[in-house]
């Protein structure tokens, strides 16, 4: 079934909003010029913006127009999973905090069957909102036997699962835990939050075919600037 065009249109501009291209304050097009941009009815048209507006994206105002909204920025959970995903799992500017190969015994992530001893990539990296305010800490843990060569890729854009396609690592499976946990000094600092509070953690791993650990890594996301949502569309009608 094709997908119906206020779907379409929708998907377009949350991922401009997502991305930074169209920041908090930013106007949208009215429902006039989508109807003349993408050849649509204006029904088609109101109802990708009024979805936008559900969603907590924009704000409409009468005779004003819709502009993209203020405050917590959303973010499907769905992409920390998505083993196709070639874009960062969180959208934005990313920093390199840190990347080594240490023992896995010295990883600051659990990686469940990993000899202690086995060498492992670990990448730890800053993600930031459009303004600059660090939103999360993500850190990755990957066998070097799987990636030898992994910490010479730009590790600032890298997304470890697109990664494994490339380089022919045959990733099976991805499970994420939602884990509650007091935020350490360390991270705290990163964030610059206050040290001891409870934050959520996202934590996921990667098994290969044979049932290897291809990767265990977390992100830890200030619930003050993210918040996170998991979304299905059902189509019940046809739309033009």
């Amino acid at each position: 079934m094709a997908t119906p065009a206020y779907l379409r249109i929708r998907t377009e501009l949350e991922q401009r909003i997502r991305s930074g291209a169209l920041p908090p304050g930013s106007r949208l097009p009215t429902e006039a010029e989508l109807q003349r941009q993408h050849s649509v009815s204006r029904a088609t048209a109101q109802r990708a913006l009024t979805e936008l507006a559900q969603a907590g994206l924009v704000e409409r105002h009468r005779r004003r127009g819709t502009f993209v909204a203020e405050g917590a920025r959303q973010e499907n959970l769905l992409r920390v999973v998505n083993p196709t995903l070639q874009g960062p799992e969180i959208p934005g500017r990313h920093a390199v905090d840190s990347a080594a190969v240490i023992p896995a015994r010295d990883a600051d992530v659990e990686l469940p069957g990993v000899p202690g001893d086995t060498p492992v990539n670990q990448l730890r990296r800053l993600k930031f909102d459009v303004d600059d305010n660090p939103i999360a800490v993500e850190l990755s843990a990957v066998p070097f036997s799987l990636a030898p060569r992994m910490l010479d890729e730009d590790l600032a854009h890298l997304t470890v699962h697109d990664y494994f396609a490339r380089t022919g690592v045959p990733a099976a499976k991805s499970r994420v835990y939602i884990d509650p946990v007091m935020l350490d000094q360390a991270t705290a600092t990163r964030l610059r939050m206050p040290a001891g509070g409870a934050v959520i953690r996202l934590r996921r791993l990667t098994w290969l075919t044979d049932g290897k650990l291809a990767e265990a890594m977390w992100h830890i996301i200030r619930p003050d600037l993210v918040e996170f949502f998991i979304e299905q569309t059902v189509l019940s009608t046809p739309d033009s």
